[in-house]
């Protein structure tokens, strides 16, 4: 018995070394796993990303050191960074004040005829797109009834004289009362009066030219039946003729009757001189523009009623002009600025503008000679940006 128990006891003590010998194995395979795992990791960081290695080598330099890595990590415009513009110094330059405007050719004189009767035309002397006098007979209109009425008015205006002059023998001699002789008088007066208003009806049947001119076109003919109001032709005067065209009411104080003009032709693109005759004394409450006309002589009808025209009014001549490129006037709803260079960054500056050209803007408040203007660059800056000067 007692030799089977021990035999027992030393089975039972010994089955425990296998067990532990395959746990270890375990464990050392599991520790080659993580090794190879880290391994790879390893080298697909070299292999595909080696800039990470380089910036974490750069950063801890930096971070250590204070000096070369500092710069890259502050980066953008905190950093130092410029942005580049160019600008344009400001200098006084010579200028002709002109004011440009968009005009329109008028007639000198210009009428539409039109019928005051009504009746057949029975003569007609238009001769379209010609010449014409003042007085010159144009048509005539049938007024054979007012003829008539004329006659009639004649024979009774003498039948009441005679009757007039018998009343006033009678009163002499105090046959008859005064109101009598007043009632005998009024008729001739009346008379008279009616056969002032037949002549003047009878002239309104021969249609003359009013003015000298030149007749328009007309679709009229002898024969022809006109009602009062009915458009017979036009007549325009168009020597000389009149550039009507307005300017903003900040040069209406600028502007003086006699100031030459250049009148451009958008057809022909000739040029002509004209000069201002009249402005019209209000400012027109919508646009904030003053009309202005000006007349050219028009000897050779060089310019015809209608046309469009650019006028180029010109105030005077300083060569004190403070001017800047348009590009670098930026328009607000306030007003406009410039961005000007102080201290190398940018600094803002409403100013008051003038005369402008395509290139070209004149300042007439704001800027002074010697400032820096940005003329590039304008939409990248913000106030108090660095910027940097290139040529």
């Amino acid at each position: 018995m007692q030799t089977q128990e021990q035999e027992d006891l030393e089975v039972t003590t010994a089955s425990p070394t296998p067990q532990r010998s395959g746990g270890a194995s375990r464990r050392i395979l599991w520790l080659l796993v993580t090794l190879g795992i880290i391994g790879a990791l390893v080298f697909v960081k070299m292999k595909y990303f080696p800039s990470q290695n380089a910036e974490a080598k750069g950063g801890g330099k930096g971070g250590a050191g204070g000096g070369k890595g500092a710069p890259s990590g502050a980066g953008g415009k905190g950093g130092g960074q410029k942005l580049p513009v160019q600008v344009y110094v400001v200098k006084a330059t010579s200028l002709a004040d002109e004011v440009a405007a968009t005009g329109s050719i008028l007639a000198e004189e210009s009428v539409v005829l039109k019928s005051e009767i009504s009746g057949k035309i029975t003569s007609l002397n238009i001769r379209e797109g010609q010449p014409v006098r003042k007085g010159q007979l144009l048509l005539t209109i049938n007024a054979d009834e007012i003829q008539a009425q004329l006659r009639k008015q004649e024979f009774n205006i003498k039948l009441f004289r005679d009757q007039e002059k018998r009343q006033r023998t009678l009163l002499d001699k105090e046959y008859i009362s005064a109101q009598e002789y007043e009632q005998a008088n009024n008729q001739l007066l009346t008379a008279q009066a009616d056969l002032q208003a037949l002549r003047a009806s009878l002239t309104k049947a021969y249609i003359r030219a009013p003015f000298d001119g030149v007749l328009g076109l007309s679709t009229i003919t002898v024969g022809t039946y006109v009602s009062p109001g009915a458009e017979i032709t036009t007549l325009s005067r168009v020597k000389p003729v009149k550039i009507s065209f307005t300017v903003p009411s900040r040069f209406s104080n600028l502007v003086r009757t006699g100031d030459p003009i250049t009148v451009t032709d958008e057809a022909s693109n000739k040029k002509y001189e004209a000069k201002v005759y009249a402005l019209d004394p209000q400012i027109d409450p919508v646009s904030r523009t003053q009309t202005v006309r000006a007349r050219y002589a028009n000897t050779n009808n060089e310019l015809r009623p209608g046309a469009f025209v650019k006028v180029n009014l010109q105030l005077g001549q300083t060569s004190e002009a403070l001017q800047v490129p348009t590009e670098a006037v930026i328009p607000e709803a306030a007003g406009y600025n410039v961005y000007t260079v102080q201290q190398g960054k940018m600094v803002p500056k409403k100013v008051k503008i003038g005369v402008r050209s395509t290139r070209l803007i004149q300042i007439t408040e704001g800027v002074a000679v010697g400032d820096s203007i940005i003329r590039t660059g304008i939409l990248q800056v913000k106030p108090g940006d660095a910027v940097r000067v290139t040529k």
